[in-house]
């Protein structure tokens, strides 16, 4: 019975593990995704995620790539991404830096958890309005 148990016990750390390392915790910084996401705001991030056009992304800074930053897939090229931010004014992505290779990305963002007064899922936009 105890092995049992212990089994069981290790099933679950072994399962929460797992679905620790499948996501991803992101804070938005800047103006660039206005007013979709707004400075400040805290993302959930999943790994592996299939990935369109549209999707709000997590992804290495080219320019500096210990830095992530966050931007909406406008068009992909076989391994390539073309990234925007959604206020173009403000943006700096794959106009300055050109298409991304799709090993920068860390993840598509499915949900804001912070602020509480804008908690939420983080909606893809159809590629048309990219």
């Amino acid at each position: 019975m105890l092995l049992l148990v212990a089994g069981g016990m290790l099933a679950l750390a072994a399962a929460a593990l797992a679905l620790w390392r499948a996501f991803e915790r992101v804070e938005v910084v800047g103006a660039s995704m206005e007013p979709a996401l707004a400075p400040g705001d805290r993302l959930l991030v999943i790994r592996g995620a299939p990935l369109r056009p549209g999707d709000v992304i997590a992804l290495a800074d080219p320019r500096r790539p210990e830095r992530i930053i966050v931007k909406r897939i406008a068009g992909r090229h076989g391994p390539h991404l073309t990234v925007l931010g959604d206020n173009l004014d403000a943006s700096t992505d794959s106009r300055h830096f050109g298409p991304i290779d799709h090993r920068a990305v860390h993840g598509r963002v499915v949900y804001r958890y912070a602020p509480d007064s804008r908690r939420g899922r983080v909606a893809s936009v159809p590629p048309a309005s990219c």
